[in-house]
């Protein structure tokens, strides 16, 4: 999948997670479904305050450099060793980055890249085993990607694994195991991943658009590949690129994280040293040539109207990228920026999308526009091409290109809050630049842009004759046809025993480091104002940030069926006008700082997420505490957002995932529970402004409110900021409730197979209700949940369904508990003819689970997996402060940070076998498959 998320818009083109970027797999998923989820998506945007408060910050943000501590070694083989010691949490993240992308393929061969990338995980010579078990083993949150000059490999885990994890990563750089049998397994899981990206309309027209920009030169062709030349990949062409471009003379090894210098880098000598220099240098590149491309029509099967433009750019290392920096803010970076006002705020579009793209070789700069509803694409075309030209004539401003400039430096820092994105920075400039301190040197340089520099490269680059444009018009459709059944008559058996042997496992394991003592986690200061707000406040001075998580009980179960998508209409809209501050000066307040301030509706509440540099935050919670006591929902504001969504629910129903995620619900619980309605063209259209203002007043109260701060602050000016800007916040009454009746299994099997027009790739998804989070089972389900689907590759349903069958891209499954009743889920992609065979495996494992149970052996890995994934989520402060906020809604004691892993540690096997027994069911399960009919004439049971 394009991995977008490890990038959260970071939008530095050096940063390649922006790009189109295409990840192996992921080995721990918590399922793309969730029932927080649901609600209509709202758009991230950036957020800023006025001047500086340093009296809340221990140090200036200034000192702070993302290199300040790396150092830099060169073994005699040529490996690149850039490491960088972080002692702020017991975890540790090692990285391979090989100069290897789909860049570097010929054509007849697109794709291979990847195709090796998958490989990679299927075993060596020495360890003939999937590595993913091994790093699952480990307790690793490991992944790989590929993209156009890179393919990496990242695993991070508690620190005692660092030498382990070295092992592995040196015996596949040098040992992988290529042979026919893998290799037609994992061209299998290829396909159904490319058959995924088929299911999207964007992909599918940047494809056309990159090809047309790009047709000489691999830059034009599909990171991923195409069927057709991955069905035709051998044995002997994979094992040519492997002995090519993995040899530690064309790879960066990054170490970040908790870790000695100096005894680390001896053993990266002992373990890395003695794997040869390839014979091959691949720093051929081949500049890309440009000619301008006549347009690109599709008419096809989708949810909305999209525009695409693509401006080729320069190679990364070009003085002018600086500017093309910041000229992209200036144009594209919220609803400050300049394409923004003429092109959504005009109505003319839905959403607005842009990216640098700085490689190696050459680059784009593209630009993606979502038509609003009724709106011509040609016109938009128009419309950006003179909004361009009128920006050069009444020139920009140095306030533009100063928050443009403010915006860029916070959001690399903002990203580096965590050792995983150090990593990644740190690698990726090695790689495409030959220089890790890149980005710092390139914001020195951005630093120094000026006005006329950023419309010197408008004119230069951005001219109407060199851009090849893209039209996406969606086909008619008729909607979303059903066929469903409730009993089947068929049953396949299409294997005899799934289960993991944990003794084969550690047979390859390779030796950890002994456990060092562990040091008692701080625990968040808890603050109830009188009016039953509560606050958690935790101190980090590990980097000059601070990030904030929140929770307001106003979701989407307040909706009710003839209000269905309210709630994140009201989400969406507290930004846009205050009885104090427009839209625009919220927006342009936020953006001067850098800083980030988002709302979004799920089923049980808001989510409240935020992030600053941290003299910023003084800013960050005035325009917080301004936006949920002040919010006016401005007409115009309102009715534009409200066309968003309507365009966004267009975009939902031509999504398989999204039709699957709706019926599945609505197919578990009636009509009259509150989980059951979901936003429809006819409930948005009803909504009026004054509906909104009603259900914040009611529902938007302090005694809902929980807010939590992790960061570089001083607690106890925060706590009286705090104190002096929530304290008064005032409301009458109690807080509404809504009840959630108690919902019966299913009876039997119930198949349901929305078909959605044009879509090449079914999504499954399987189950039926759940538990909450307090129930008494949870910590016993969670163990039992990692063994049977908590990941891709090492769980029963991913080595049976994914790594043995080659039927899926992913497969997963999850309790997903919170407050009330949840569900448990099964999801997973496949191909239409073979989304039965996959269904019938995975009922007969669930069967077996639920029978025979889980071994001892499988129950203690498992139990490893989630506490060392537990200690490194509580190094990411965005995962810590939400940990903290959902302990406080779920109404668990703030010392549940310290004890989760102690009652992770007592679960019994005998407490997992009986779960089992109880919550895993094969003939009482909800079956929804959504995108192409899947021989509807064949039921399953």
């Amino acid at each position: 999948m394009p991995f977008f998320s490890l990038a959260q818009r970071h939008r530095f083109s050096l940063v390649i997670l922006s790009l189109w970027v295409i990840a192996a797999f992921s080995l721990n998923h918590d399922a793309a479904f969730n029932l927080k989820e649901g609600g209509l998506s709202t758009t991230l945007y950036k957020s800023n305050p006025e001047k500086s408060h340093q009296t809340l910050v221990t140090k200036e943000t200034a000192n702070f450099a993302i290199t300040a501590n790396v150092r830099k070694t060169v073994l005699d083989n040529g490996l690149t060793v850039l490491t960088k010691e972080v002692h702020n949490a017991p975890v540790v993240t090692v990285q391979v980055w090989y100069k290897f992308g789909s860049g570097q393929e010929a054509i007849g061969v697109n794709g291979i890249a990847h195709q090796l990338e998958h490989i990679m995980f299927k075993g060596t010579s020495d360890r003939r085993i999937q590595f993913g078990q091994l790093f699952s083993a480990l307790g690793s949150d490991s992944n790989a990607f590929t993209s156009y000059d890179q393919t990496a490999y990242y695993n991070t885990a508690q620190g005692h694994k660092l030498t382990s994890l070295l092992t592995l990563e040196a015996d596949r750089m040098k040992n992988s195991l290529i042979d026919p049998q893998q290799l037609a397994s994992e061209k299998q899981v290829v396909i159904s991943e490319l058959l995924g990206y088929e299911n999207s309309p964007e992909y599918r027209l940047k494809r056309a658009v990159m090809k047309s920009v790009f047709p000489n030169h691999p830059y034009g062709l599909p990171i991923g590949g195409t069927k057709a030349d991955v069905e035709k990949f051998t044995v002997e062409q994979v094992r040519e690129y492997y002995q090519k471009f993995y040899s530690p003379d064309n790879a960066v090894l990054v170490i970040v994280g908790d870790f000695d210098t100096a005894p680390t880098l001896k053993n990266v000598q002992a373990i890395f040293g003695k794997i040869p220099k390839g014979q091959y240098s691949p720093d051929n590149l081949i500049t890309p040539s440009y000619s301008p491309s006549p347009a690109i029509q599709l008419q096809e099967p989708g949810g909305n109207p999209l525009l695409q433009i693509v401006y080729p750019l320069p190679q990364i290392n070009q003085p002018d990228v600086p500017a093309l920096e910041v000229m992209d803010y200036i144009l594209t970076a919220g609803k400050n920026s300049y394409l923004y006002q003429e092109l959504v705020e005009s109505g003319l579009a839905s959403d607005l999308k842009a990216n640098v793209a700085s490689l190696r070789a050459g680059g784009w700069y593209e630009i993606l526009v979502t038509a609003a509803r009724n709106q011509d694409l040609h016109k938009i075309d128009i419309a950006v091409t003179k909004a361009l030209e009128n920006l050069v004539n009444i020139g920009i401003t140095t306030e533009q290109v100063e928050r443009a400039k403010t915006q860029l430096t916070a959001s690399v820092i903002l990203n580096n809050r965590d050792i995983t994105s150090q990593a990644m920075q740190l690698g990726n400039d090695q790689i495409t630049t030959d220089n890790y301190q890149y980005t710092e040197n390139h914001l020195v340089d951005i630093r120094e842009v000026k006005p006329r520099d950023v419309i010197n490269v408008i004119n230069k680059y951005l001219q109407p004759e060199a851009r090849t444009v893209g039209f996406f018009e969606p086909t008619q459709q008729t909607g979303t046809n059903q066929i469903k059944s409730d009993s089947g008559i068929t049953k396949d058996n299409f294997a005899v025993d799934f289960t993991v042997v944990p003794a084969e496992v550690k047979k390859y394991l390779p030796p950890v480091d002994i456990l060092p003592k562990t040091g008692t986690k701080e625990i968040p200061q808890e603050l109830k104002f009188a009016n039953g707000l509560r606050i958690l406040l935790l101190p980090d001075k590990t980097t000059p940030t601070v990030t904030l998580s929140g929770h307001i009980k106003a979701g989407t179960e307040f909706d009710g069926s003839n209000k269905g998508g309210l709630a994140s209409l009201v989400a969406a809209n507290l930004m846009n006008g205050t009885k104090n501050k427009d839209m625009r000066t919220i927006a342009q307040e936020l953006a001067a700082k850098g800083a980030n301030l988002d709302f979004q509706a799920y089923r049980e509440g808001v989510r409240i997420k935020g992030s600053s540099l941290a003299a910023d935050l003084p800013i960050l919670l005035l325009t917080l505490t301004d936006v949920i006591k002040n919010s006016t929902f401005p007409e115009k504001e309102f009715k534009l957002s409200r066309q968003q969504a309507l365009t966004s629910l267009d975009s939902d129903l031509d999504d398989p995932e999204k039709i699957a995620t709706r019926i599945f619900i609505q197919s578990i619980y009636p009509k009259k529970h509150p989980l059951h309605s979901f936003p429809t063209a006819e409930t948005i259209q009803s909504i009026k402004r004054q509906d909104a203002i009603a259900f914040k007043a009611q529902h938007y109260r302090p005694d809902t409110t929980v807010l939590a701060i992790v960061g570089d602050f001083d607690i106890n000016k925060v706590r009286s900021l705090i104190q002096a800007q929530l304290g008064n916040w005032q409301v009458k009454g109690q807080p509404p409730v809504v009840k959630y009746p108690k919902v019966e299994m299913p009876k039997n099997v119930i198949n349901v197979n929305p078909v959605v027009p044009g879509k090449p790739q079914a999504i499954t998804y399987m189950g039926y209700t759940g538990i909450n989070r307090q129930d008494k089972r949870f910590y016993a389900a969670m163990v039992l949940n990692q063994i049977l689907g908590g990941d891709t590759l090492s769980s029963r349903l991913g080595a049976e369904v994914r790594d043995r069958q080659g039927l899926t891209y992913g497969i997963y499954s999850n309790f997903i508990t919170g407050k009330n009743v949840g569900t448990f889920l099964i999801e997973m992609q496949t191909s239409p003819e073979d989304a039965h065979k996959a269904i019938s495996s995975t009922r007969d494992l669930l069967k077996q689970v639920h029978q025979q149970g889980v071994t001892l052996e499988e129950v203690e890995t498992a139990k490893a997996n989630l506490i060392s994934n537990y200690n490194i989520s509580l190094a990411s402060p965005e995962q810590l402060s939400e940990r903290m906020v959902m302990n406080q809604v779920y109404g668990l004691n703030q010392v549940e940070l310290r004890s989760f892993i102690s009652k992770i540690e007592q679960v019994k096997l005998s407490q997992v076998n009986q779960a089992a027994r109880e919550l895993l069911h094969s003939d009482k399960i909800v079956v929804v498959t959504a995108g192409p009919p899947i021989l509807a004439h064949k039921n399953i049971n």
